[in-house]
């Protein structure tokens, strides 16, 4: 049987499909694993894919293409090429699976599943509701098993990459702290002063500080990590930005990929979460997690892409030292030890 999972929007949305993938790949004898731009290094790197194809629909992303008769006859011939017979559609709550249920209809899938409050008429041959109040991942696996691709005997369900590289040569020894202060859109993102201010709170408590990026955040990155931390903005592939977090007593990041890929590695994350989405669906998956921000703010909510209250009070009122607590907190339940940044406090745990 040849399946196909469609996830078609970001890095981190792909990552959360990844139990699922692993529940169709148990049973499947390939797996063609449909993503857009933004995901398709993140589907590379999960277990149980054996291809990923690349198309960037005009229904998801923060700048999707214009819609057009030639992109989507492109797409039709693209997925016919695979000759998958069934389908798994993953879509977040407030999208619509329907689209790509009519492209993959058109391209000769015989069989589709997915998540729908919406009628599908003959688009879907199981149509499922999803818990409203599951995590992503969890709402993910609970189609497969509705469209018969239960998790295999031994699979914990965590989320998971192909073993990443060794980075050393970057990072340094294991035991360091990495802050990623990106994050696709402002009102995610904790502010640059601040994420430079616990930089050196965190050097100064006796941590190595990392911090990541990708390359169009290299002047953020810079500014952050200052004298204090270690700047690897926009010098990791995906797989060594995976290496990199495998490496760290814990990880420091907004809601954004890193966050779900710090998950992946099983490190544990000291995530600052604006509530303009709900941490229920979209916090780090099953790692020891400290949650900072206020989760009952005004924006709560409202999938703001820029905060629309003064301050961005949700994220600007965690101070640096709230960091450094939340950091000791969480490596302590991980289990994990962070070494002692040269001239800085000893036995920091």
């Amino acid at each position: 049987m040849r399946a196909l999972v469609a996830r078609l929007d970001s890095f981190g949305d792909v990552l959360l499909a990844g139990p699922a993938v692993r529940a169709v790949a148990a049973r499947a004898d390939h797996v063609t694993l449909l993503c857009g731009p933004r995901g398709a290094p993140a589907g590379r790197m999960l277990p149980g894919v054996d291809e990923v194809v690349v198309w960037d629909a005009p229904w998801v992303g923060l700048d999707p293409p214009p819609t057009g008769r030639d992109g989507v006859e492109e797409a039709v011939e693209l997925i016919a090429g695979r000759r998958c017979e069934t389908a798994l559609i993953l879509a977040s709550a407030h999208q619509s699976p329907l689209p790509t249920a009519l492209v993959l209809r058109m391209a000769g899938v015989s069989r589709i599943a997915a998540d729908s409050v919406h009628y599908p008429g003959s688009l879907l041959d199981v149509r499922h509701r999803r818990d409203e109040h599951a995590h992503e991942a969890e709402a993910a696996l609970a189609l497969a098993e509705a469209a018969g691709f239960p998790l295999p005997e031994g699979d914990d369900g965590r989320l998971r990459v192909l073993p990443p590289p060794r980075v050393e040569e970057l990072a340094g020894p294991p035991g360091y702290v990495v802050l990623h202060p990106g994050a696709s859109v402002p009102a995610r993102r904790w502010s640059p002063e601040l994420s430079a201010e616990a930089v050196e709170a965190l050097a100064e408590a006796g941590h190595r500080v990392v911090v990541t990026g990708v390359p169009e955040e290299r002047e953020l990155t810079s500014y952050v990590a200052g004298r204090a931390g270690l700047d690897l903005g926009g010098r990791t592939s995906p797989a060594e930005l995976a290496g990199v977090l495998a490496g760290a007593a814990a990880v420091v990041t907004g809601n954004t990929g890193p966050a779900h890929l710090a998950a992946a590695v099983g490190v544990p994350v000291v995530s600052l979460f604006s509530p303009v989405v709900p941490a229920e669906r979209w916090a780090p998956f099953r790692v020891p997690l400290v949650l900072l921000g206020d989760q009952q703010a005004p924006c709560a909510g409202t999938r703001a892409r820029v905060c629309p209250v003064p301050g961005h009070p949700c994220l600007d009122r965690v101070t640096p030292q709230d960091v450094v607590t939340a950091v000791e907190k969480a490596a302590a339940e991980g289990g994990r030890q962070s070494t002692a940044a040269e001239g800085g406090r000893k036995g920091a745990v």
